[in-house]
């Protein structure tokens, strides 16, 4: 039975996107830098994450209401511990049709023919510059370059094909890689996304000087490795499309600062604590958590899901250059939503 749902502003709920972990292996500078994350800094205790059963649960509450894409994020989501079993159980959730994962690779060297295994469809993996100087400046000196690509290489041999490479573009930092990376990746099958800076949560010093904006990123790589525009593989794509010339792959730019897309946004995100926010730069969500395990029924979660979704009118990326130069409220950080 369809409960299909729609926002204030007719946009429809088709993407789920999970963070399973606060932890991560990482201290990268923009999601969770090293000097507030420390080692005495105080994780989530278990009791107060989701179990398994329970993602499982809401997905399948929300899998009628139009969710039909899942994400699995982080934190690091490989270093939640049994992993591929909640991959083998959404993927028996009745319309759910893809299940995806975004991690930084460095676990998958063992972890990839598994994931695929138990019905893992994509993977997206996190790599911001091929330059190691570069890559642990940004990833807070831990573990290598070599290690991710490694990692890569794994999933390549488990079937893994037309994997996403998202590199995190801050300029002054690392805009002077970025045909390095599209370079090593070109000709391949994956596919190279480059993120203008964003201003998720609220402790990554986010600067607007620091962003490079999609137009310059596009020249950057055409003036070496010559590109065309794509059309969009599907409405609410969140990257913007070029194709190398030669035939040879392509690129994507995801313009959430230069170029927003919440018009088209069909996203929503589920909290490592059981929170559904609404907005990847929201200042809060709902807790669906203590209403699972209060002993809620399932007509009763599904009516609170519904209504925040059907209430829901974020736009913030559209609203921001109007907000500029304002003290910015304490947000969701990317640690806690996966981005």
């Amino acid at each position: 039975m369809s409960l299909a749902v729609r926002d204030s502003l007719d946009r429809p709920l088709r993407d789920l996107r999970i963070s399973v972990t606060d932890r991560c292996n990482f201290r990268c500078t923009y999601c969770m830098p090293a000097e507030l994350f420390g080692e005495r800094y105080a994780f989530l205790p278990r009791d107060e994450i989701l179990s398994f059963e329970e993602i499982e649960r809401l997905v399948g509450l929300m899998a009628p209401m139009g969710v039909r894409k899942v994400r699995i994020t982080g934190g690091e989501p490989l270093l939640r511990h049994g992993l591929h079993e909640l991959i083998r159980a959404l993927g028996s959730i009745e319309g759910i049709e893809d299940i995806a994962l975004t991690t930084n690779g460095t676990l998958l060297e063992r972890m990839a023919g598994q994931l695929k295994r138990e019905g893992l469809s994509r993977l997206t993996i996190s790599l911001d510059s091929l330059d190691p100087v570069v890559f642990g400046a940004m990833n807070g000196d831990k573990l290598s370059v070599q290690r991710v690509l490694q990692g890569i290489a794994a999933a390549e041999e488990a079937g893994f094909a037309g994997m996403k490479i998202n590199c995190v573009v801050q300029k002054g930092v690392n805009d002077h890689t970025l045909t390095e990376l599209a370079r090593h990746f070109k000709g391949t099958g994956h596919i190279v996304r480059f993120i203008e800076f964003m201003d998720v949560g609220t402790r990554n010093g986010w600067d607007l000087k620091q962003v490079l904006p999609a137009a310059e990123i596009a020249a950057l790589i055409d003036a070496e490795l010559p590109i065309e525009t794509l059309a969009p593989n599907y409405p609410g794509e969140v990257a913007r499309r070029w194709r190398y010339r030669d035939g040879e792959g392509e690129i994507g730019i995801i313009t959430s600062v230069s170029n927003p897309f919440c018009g088209a946004c069909s996203r929503a995100r589920l909290t490592t604590d059981g929170k559904l926010v609404t907005c990847l730069f929201a200042e809060g969500g709902s807790d669906l958590r203590g209403l699972l395990r209060s002993g809620a029924s399932d007509d009763e979660v599904r009516d609170r899901i519904q209504g925040i979704w059907t209430r829901r009118s974020d736009r913030y990326s559209e609203e921001r250059t109007e907000q500029l130069g304002v003290e910015r409220p304490k947000r969701v950080e990317m640690y806690q939503i996966g981005g």
